[in-house]
């Protein structure tokens, strides 16, 4: 095993089962000591027990490791400082963040109430909100952290039925973007792993022979990859069933129409040229969207 975590200290919240169990499980295994956070309430994100994350440490300790259970709802922003503060007291710092946790409220938008979007947005985005956050000063401090954001197919790409947890994954992708450019200078490396695996979110969606491939544990090692010294910063890396790929958000060469009046008709006749992926690009920050635009602008005034 040439990955190895010993010394190093990790968080993974929504660790009582599925992928965050295994995530645990992993690092555990590899040397790390494992703050497994859990809220213990079911997918809905109702109901809560601590049960779920102390049956994983006591599995990690049978093992040998070392572990300690915390029950912090990650939309408590105390509670979450509590937590790291947990991890601190017992091992005086904390390396790795899983931010794993999340729920489904899955309803056509048309039928979703307002209420199960913004809990859904308020668990999974908020929720790594208050864990880097809390976790952000220890890292910088440190000179090392590294942060493992959940994102998903459905917010990269959609799903219907997911407005809400569609809106929420691709958020993650948007703040990953940022922080990675912050966290450099201070050796934090962020990024986000899209998983495809059966869970209890998937389970009643999919055929049996299909669930057995996708076992949450074939995700681990991009996870554990995004954890090591030697990770990645700001990559999206996408994983099931024993595949790993990467997507990417990128930018085309796309067309200068100038600004006059009838521009709308010209560009709604140039849309083929506008979509053309030749020599697409994908930018290392925001600002390279205004570069390419500006850059476009002169060459046309210039010629």
């Amino acid at each position: 095993m040439g990955m190895d975590f010993t010394g190093r200290v990790a968080i993974v919240t929504g660790a009582g089962g599925g992928l965050g169990k295994q995530h645990a499980l992993a690092l555990a295994a590899r040397g790390a000591k494992v703050l497994v956070n859990d809220l213990g309430g079911n997918v809905h994100g109702e109901g809560n027990s601590v049960s779920a994350a102390q049956a994983v440490v006591d599995e990690i300790r049978a093992a040998g490791g070392e572990a300690l259970a915390n029950g912090a709802s990650v939309t408590d922003f105390e509670a979450v400082q509590a937590m790291v503060q947990q991890a601190v007291d017992a091992w005086g710092r904390v390396d790795i963040l899983v931010n794993n946790a999340g729920i489904l409220r899955d309803k056509s938008f048309a039928k979703m109430a307002l209420d199960d979007f913004k809990l859904v947005m308020d668990v999974h985005v908020m929720g790594a909100v208050h864990c880097t956050k809390a976790v952000w000063p220890l890292m910088q401090a440190q000179n090392h952290g590294r942060v493992v954001m959940t994102t998903s197919s459905s917010g990269l790409y959609g799903n219907f039925g997911q407005a809400n947890y569609g809106a929420a994954k691709m958020a993650l992708a948007g703040l990953m973007q940022t922080l990675s450019i912050e966290g450099e200078k201070h050796n934090i490396r962020v990024n986000c792993l899209a998983p495809t695996a059966a869970t209890r979110m998937t389970e009643g969606l999919m055929p049996e022979a299909v669930l057995k491939a996708l076992d949450p544990s074939a995700v681990v090692p991009a996870m554990l990859v995004m954890a090591s010294d030697d990770a990645p910063n700001r990559t999206i890396i996408c994983a099931g069933a024993g595949s790993f790929e990467v997507a990417h958000i990128t930018l085309t060469q796309g067309v200068y129409l100038g600004t006059g009046p009838d521009t709308a008709e010209r560009l709604a006749a140039a849309m083929a040229d506008l979509t053309d992926r030749t020599a697409e690009t994908v930018p290392r920050a925001g600002s390279e969207q205004g570069t390419l635009e500006v850059g476009k602008a002169l060459q046309a005034h210039a010629s």
